[in-house]
């Protein structure tokens, strides 16, 4: 699983950042969290392939996290896209979508279903044979869900040797990485244990965007490999960030050593700061393994460190 940043801005585009969103990717799926204005722009930018996103995920219906919408679904038409297209959101998304594609004139070449959820429950979203996703109740000014991405345990490695050894049929093969002894025709039981090796542990992912820190939502992430939380501001202006239901750095660092993550991502970061230095130090102080979340970089979860496609 991997998470490619579009964006990583708050409120406006401002010192060069651009507005929240972000790609999420496990083998041949895509998935899009979040579209701010412009974020068609930085698709392109990083040459980002997103002709194959088939589920739009939108935390909440703010404009810095909205406005992008409704470019990709309109392009997506002059591409004559036949896919279908699922988008989960907040409640609003339906009435955002039909209006404006109503007054712009814009008529669908796919099928385009909209799924509003319930931003206080922690549930299951969507699944696919692969992944699942599931809400994050969020404390924000209105209704705000997270984004947690869970893929499921795959099969058990078979060993290519045992195939040979015990001639396996290709039949009995699924049975096996499912977790089944092999029974020989002579009636000897060959434990599993011995044909297989234990797969990778899945990975996790959690998008957390506009937020005040918050216990449950520390709960919910708990031990996820890789945690994006919002970070918009610094100590220095604490009171302002409890006024508008935002986090501080520190405060995001403190939500990650409670859950237990492995890696930290900042983001959402006010336009007031030229750079992310004390972001990153009010962070790091509390959780060390906490990185900017830098637009264009493609962060893994099974890695430390973030990597570049």
């Amino acid at each position: 699983m991997q998470v490619t940043i579009l964006g990583n801005s708050s409120g406006g585009p401002f010192q060069g950042r651009n507005f929240t969103s972000q790609l999420v990717t496990l083998e041949n799926e895509a998935y899009l969290v979040d579209c701010g204005e412009g974020t068609q722009h930085q698709l392109f930018r990083f040459r980002v392939r997103f002709d194959h996103i088939r589920q739009i995920f939108i935390s909440h219906m703010h404009g810095d996290h909205v406005f992008g919408l409704m470019g990709i679904l309109s392009s997506f038409c002059l591409k004559k896209r036949t896919a279908p297209l699922a988008i989960y959101g907040m409640p609003g998304l339906r009435t955002l979508v039909e209006t404006t594609s109503a007054v712009c004139g814009i008529h669908y070449s796919y099928e385009l279903d909209i799924h509003e959820v319930d931003a206080e429950q922690h549930a299951l979203i969507f699944e696919s044979p692969k992944l699942e996703v599931w809400s994050i109740p969020l404390v924000h000014r209105g209704p705000c869900s997270g984004w947690l991405f869970r893929e499921k345990q795959r099969p058990r490695n078979i060993r290519p040797e045992k195939i040979t050894e015990y001639a396996i049929p290709f039949q009995v093969i699924p049975g096996i990485k499912a977790g089944e002894d092999l029974v020989l025709p002579d009636g000897r039981r060959i434990p599993n244990s011995e044909l297989t090796l234990d797969p990778p542990k899945p990975r996790t992912y959690a998008f957390c965007s506009d937020t005040m820190p918050s216990d449950r939502v520390a709960e919910i992430v708990k031990g996820v490999d890789l945690l994006y939380h919002e970070a918009t501001f610094t100590n220095e202006q604490r009171m302002e960030a409890e006024f508008s239901a935002h986090s501080t750095a520190e405060q995001a660092a403190g939500i990650a050593r409670k859950a237990g993550v492995g890696r930290l991502l900042l983001g959402h970061f006010s336009g007031r700061y030229q750079d992310e230095a004390q972001h990153l130090a009010e962070a790091q102080a509390v959780f060390p393994n906490t990185s900017i979340a830098q637009e264009g970089e493609v962060y893994r979860t099974a890695s430390n460190l973030p990597e570049q496609d």
